[in-house]
C-alpha cells in the first residue's frame, strides 16, 4: 500500500498544473516564457489515498484563513513526525494552495506531515506584502501549536514555497516580528529549515521586474520585509532552486554568498536557461522535489532514498553552484 501510495504522489508530481500555471499569469516575475519545446501540461489530480485534512489556522478582519494538511499513511497523533509547510506563488497579490498540491502528497507519502496554507493576498483581502509575511508566521506557529494533535515533532518544521511564497517562507526564518497582536509570540514562528523555490529575496529594489505584483509601500516597509538584508549566525540551513533566465537569481546567488561568508549552511542550485516559476513544470517539479528531498535527508528529516525521480526519457539535470 505504500508503495503505491509513492506511486500516486510521483505521478501527482508528474503533472504540472494549468490551474496552477493560469493563476500565476497574474504574476509579473513569471511572464517570461516556457521553453517551445515544453509539453502542454495537465492539472495534477490529488492521488486517491492522499489523506488531506483542513483546519483554520487564522481569523482575519479579510475572513478565516485556511491550512490543509496532508497525512502521511503510517501516520499517529502521538507521532513526532518533522512537518513541512508550503506558501504559494503570486506576487503577494493572488495564487492558491493548489499550487504545491503535488510536493505535499509526495512529501506526505515520504513521511512529513506537509501542509499547505493560505493567507491574505492583495486581490482577495486588499492587504499588502506585510501581512503575508504574518500570515505565514501564523501559519508556522499554528503548527507548532498544534504539534501535539498533528503528530508533529515542534523542533522540526521546515518553511517552503515559491515566488513571493518562498520570500514569506523565508521571512519566518529571517525577519524578526511582524507577528499577529492576538497570538502568543512565546511559542516561536521560526522554522528549522527551508527549501525555496525562486524566492524573492529582496524587495528594497525590484523594479520593472515586479510590476503588477503588489509591493510596499516604501522603501522602508520593502526594507522591513527583506530577508537577504537579515542573514546571521544563526539562519536555519536553505536550499534554493533558480532558472538561470529568472532575474531574480541574482538574489538567490547573494543569499548564497552572504551564507558561506558567514558560516551557515545554504545550497544552490540552477536551472540553465529556464524563467521564473520552471519548478512548476514536469519534469522540474520532479527533479526539484528529489534534491529537496535529498537535502531533508542529510538534515535527518528523511530517512532513504528519494521515491521519485524525472520522468522517463527526461535528461534535464539541475546545476549546484
Amino acid at each position: 500500500m505504500r508503495f503505491l501510495i509513492v506511486l500516486m504522489a510521483a505521478a501527482a508530481l508528474a503533472a504540472a498544473a494549468r490551474a496552477e500555471q493560469a493563476a500565476h499569469a497574474a504574476e509579473t516575475v513569471e511572464r517570461a516564457p516556457a521553453p517551445a519545446a515544453a509539453p502542454a501540461e495537465q492539472a495534477p489530480a490529488p492521488p486517491a489515498a492522499d489523506n488531506v485534512k483542513e483546519f483554520t489556522y487564522k481569523k482575519t478582519p479579510q475572513g478565516d484563513l485556511k491550512i490543509l494538511v496532508h497525512l502521511p499513511p503510517d501516520w499517529k497523533a502521538a507521532d513526532k513526525r518533522p512537518a513541512i509547510v508550503f506558501f504559494f506563488g503570486g506576487a503577494w497579490r493572488s495564487g492558491t494552495t493548489e499550487q504545491f498540491h503535488p510536493q505535499a502528497a509526495y512529501f506526505a507519502s515520504r513521511g512529513l506531515v506537509a501542509a499547505r496554507a493560505d493567507y491574505r493576498v492583495q486581490s482577495r483581502h486588499a492587504t499588502t506584502p506585510r501581512e503575508c509575511v504574518e500570515d505565514a508566521k501564523s501559519a508556522v506557529r499554528w503548527l507548532r501549536q498544534k504539534a501535539a494533535d498533528l503528530g508533529i515533532d515542534p523542533a522540526r518544521i521546515i518553511a517552503s514555497g515559491g515566488s513571493a511564497g518562498g520570500h514569506i517562507a523565508a521571512c519566518t526564518a529571517l525577519v524578526d516580528g511582524l507577528d499577529a497582536k492576538d497570538e502568543d509570540a512565546a511559542v516561536s514562528s521560526r522554522p528549522c529549515a527551508l527549501v525555496l523555490f525562486n524566492p524573492v529575496l529582496d524587495l528594497t529594489n525590484l523594479g520593472a521586474e515586479a510590476r503588477g505584483a503588489s509591493l510596499p509601500a516604501t522603501r522602508e516597509a520593502a526594507k522591513e520585509i527583506s530577508p537577504i538584508l537579515y542573514v546571521k549566525k544563526d539562519t536555519p540551513p536553505m536550499i534554493l532552486f533558480y532558472g538561470t533566465e529568472d532575474r531574480f537569481v541574482a538574489q538567490g546567488r547573494a543569499m548564497l554568498a552572504r551564507s558561506k561568508e558567514i558560516g551557515n549552511r545554504a545550497e544552490l542550485f540552477t536551472a540553465e536557461g529556464l524563467p521564473h516559476g520552471f519548478f512548476n513544470r514536469s519534469p522540474w517539479t520532479e527533479i526539484t522535489a528529489r534534491q529537496a528531498d535529498v537535502f531533508l535527508a542529510s538534515l535527518g528529516h528523511l530517512k532513504g532514498d528519494p521515491a521519485i525521480g524525472p520522468p522517463p526519457g527526461a535528461t534535464q539535470a539541475l546545476k549546484k553552484e
